[in-house]
């Protein structure tokens, strides 16, 4: 058992099948006759038969009117994708009437042929009826000026719009179409006609309007205004309680509004109805059953979401980076599969409408959108991974550090790219949200002046190619390799392994010493050698040192000095002085290694040896004083010589 107004099924099936059955006897009639007077000339009935007296203009021009009539509801029924003629005020409502009463006419037979059949799946000519439903009412729905409307609700909040005006007409005095202004629908209106149309024009008894578009595609064209469309839901509520004109005998709205589904309400609805009454009570435009169902979908995503982040918690973490950025692309994927079957559930199965609807449709695009900016990231992120790892980029010498922050820059714009195009389809419009960044861009720089200044001083390391990553480097009185270049700061491995983060605009401004830039080492040590060297064996060996690093395949030929430059309070000082070729530290390290064993041999093998810290004492008799010195002196007096005896 579907919606229904509170009157006995039979009757009510009983009165639906005469009315169906006398409205198609009705039109096949009409269509009967029309076919015949098109094709076979012959006329219909009322009309003027061949050789008998005019009739009068007003009946010639009621008969032709019937025939535009008759030709626009032809055009609009069987043309479901083309637009509806809005070009005057009763074209446009001419259009949506018709379009409108098809709409119901095809609805309610597949319903009602659903209904008595208790069948679980739609038949193929019912499917096909429900795709031209839902044209149909596309058409209704592009008579209205949405734009104050979503983009993502737009759609289904069209439906209710359609379905709550339809209302509103079939209770309120029918407007005869000849007193509207214009040209009626599917005619084709004479040129200068334009001037004479209004710029607007209200529904009698209503506040509903009419409004000629000024701008855009559709200028020139007449559409119920969107302060027009932002009442039909309140101006349905005052009128919703009045008899139905109409003789459908049902509000459909209602029909749409408290039953589950699309358009049709699928079979699980007849346990609903089979609940306690308490179920099909209304608040805020929904029933009781659907403020529930929604409820208990929340809880459901509430705790499979606590599971999933519980479950990536405890999850191993994968070592390698392109695994570890595959996992984090299943999060946004998760996200936007999640959103999109809440919706659909919401939707097409408890069929929200009203508020809620916009807001579960709001919320929804605003997280599908915010996941897709968040996917598009990580999918940057790991072409960047694949694009380092290749034999193409480290054969072409790429600076791994500098590429992956114009990576991680790159795809931060596109995601606020594609952010920002989910904006707009939730209602912001494109322009005001890049006013917004433009106006907010200021203050936003001012608030992150610190981040903006790191920022510029890692591009400045960049550019002046202060610093790579691997490089060994000195910082005043830090010292270690360069791991990473951030956009924020830059990341030194010390010596002692420790790690050290120093912001790019400190590091900017301090006095670096790049020792991986060297092409050269200097071999410089000072020879310590013993005092009982003799002079010739000085000479050999500093003759011998020289010959040997002059004969060295790495040693630069100049400058090269190796000279005797002291003699210090142990040792006699040599100074050994040159430069050596290599590449890395490690490898003058090595040459330097070398170069010292063989000064040890030659020193050794010259009769010298190398001296070590030590102090040695001398004994020797004391002469006295010289004779002359003596005899020149004054004898001292007796008493003295006493004392000096004693």
């Amino acid at each position: 058992m579907r919606y229904r107004e509170n009157r006995p099924q039979p009757q009510y099936k009983a009165e639906c099948l005469q009315q169906r059955l006398f409205g198609s006897a009705l039109q096949l009639l009409f269509l009967l006759s029309l076919v015949a007077v098109l094709l076979t000339g012959a006329p219909m009935a009322g009309a003027q038969e061949p050789g008998a007296a005019p009739t009068s203009t007003e009946e010639r021009a009621g008969s032709l009117d019937q025939n535009r009539v008759a030709r626009a509801r032809e055009y609009l029924r069987d043309n479901p994708i083309s637009p509806p003629d809005t070009s005057s005020p009763r074209a446009t409502l001419e259009s949506f009437v018709y379009i409108m009463n098809e709409v119901n006419t095809l609805w309610m037979s597949v319903r009602d042929s659903y209904d008595d059949s208790n069948r679980l799946f739609l038949s193929d000519s019912e499917e096909e009826k429900l795709v031209l439903v839902r044209a149909l009412l596309s058409k209704a729905a592009q008579t209205f000026d949405l734009s104050g409307i979503p983009v993502t609700s737009r759609e289904n909040a069209s439906v209710e719009i359609a379905l709550q005006l339809q209302e509103i007409l079939d209770r309120i005095p029918a407007p005869l179409f000849e007193d509207i202004p214009g040209s009626p629908a599917g005619s084709s209106r004479k040129a200068g006609n334009a001037a004479d149309l209004p710029d607007h024009w209200t529904i009698p008894g209503t506040s509903i309007n009419l409004l000629r578009q000024d701008e855009g595609e559709l200028r020139g064209q007449y559409l119920f205004s969107r302060s027009s469309v932002e009442r039909i839901p309140e101006d349905y509520a005052v009128v919703r309680v009045l008899p139905i004109t109409a003789d459908r005998g049902e509000d459909l709205f209602e029909y749409y509004t408290y039953t589950p589904g699309n358009l049709i309400a699928p079979l699980w609805y007849d346990v609903i109805e089979a609940g306690p009454d308490l179920l099909q009570y209304h608040f805020a435009d929904q029933a009781y059953w659907q403020w529930l169902a929604l409820a208990g979908l929340l809880v459901l995503y509430a705790v499979v979401f606590g599971y999933y982040v519980r479950w990536r918690r405890w999850r191993a973490v994968s070592v390698n980076e392109g695994t570890r950025i595959v996992h984090a692309i299943l999060n946004p994927v998760v996200v936007i599969l999640a959103a999109s079957l809440f919706r659909y559930v919401c939707e097409d199965q408890i069929n929200i409408t009203g508020m809620p609807l916009v807001a579960v449709g709001t919320s929804m695009t605003a997280i599908i959108w915010s996941a897709t900016a968040w996917m598009v990231y990580q999918l940057l992120q790991l072409f960047y991974v694949w694009f380092s790892s290749s034999a193409g980029a480290a054969r072409d010498g790429l600076d791994v550090s500098l590429l992956r922050t114009g990576f991680r820059v790159f795809s931060l714009a596109i995601a606020l790219i594609v952010l920002g195009y989910g904006a707009t389809q939730i209602g912001i419009p494109i322009y005001g949200v890049i006013a917004g960044l433009g106006v907010g861009g200021l203050a936003i720089a001012l608030a992150a002046q610190p981040t903006i200044e790191n920022l510029i001083g890692g591009i400045i390391l960049y550019a002046d190619r202060m610093v790579r990553v691997g490089e060994f480097c000195q910082f005043d009185d830090l010292a270690g390799t360069v791991e990473s270049i951030g956009i924020r700061s830059t990341r030194i491995r010390a010596l002692d392994r420790t790690l050290i983060t120093v912001a790019n605009a400190d590091l900017a401004k301090r006095k670096i010493i790049n020792y991986s830039y060297r092409d050269q080492f200097h071999f410089r040590h000072k020879l310590k050698l013993r005092y009982e060297t003799s002079p010739a064996s000085l000479k050999r060996v500093l003759a011998a040192i020289h010959d040997y690093l002059l004969a060295h395949e790495k040693v630069i030929e100049d400058p090269l000095r190796v000279r005797l430059i002291g003699f210090d309070d142990y040792a006699v000082t040599v100074d050994v002085y040159a430069y050596v070729q290599a590449a890395t530290v490690a490898a003058f390290q090595e040459i330097q290694e070398e170069l010292l064993f063989g000064i040890r041999e030659i020193v050794e093998a010259n009769g010298s040896e190398i001296a070590y810290p030590s102090s040695t004492v001398y004994l020797s008799q004391d002469k006295g004083l010289q004779d002359e010195q003596t005899a020149g002196d004054t004898a001292p007096a007796t008493g003295e010589k006493e004392i000096h005896a004693a």
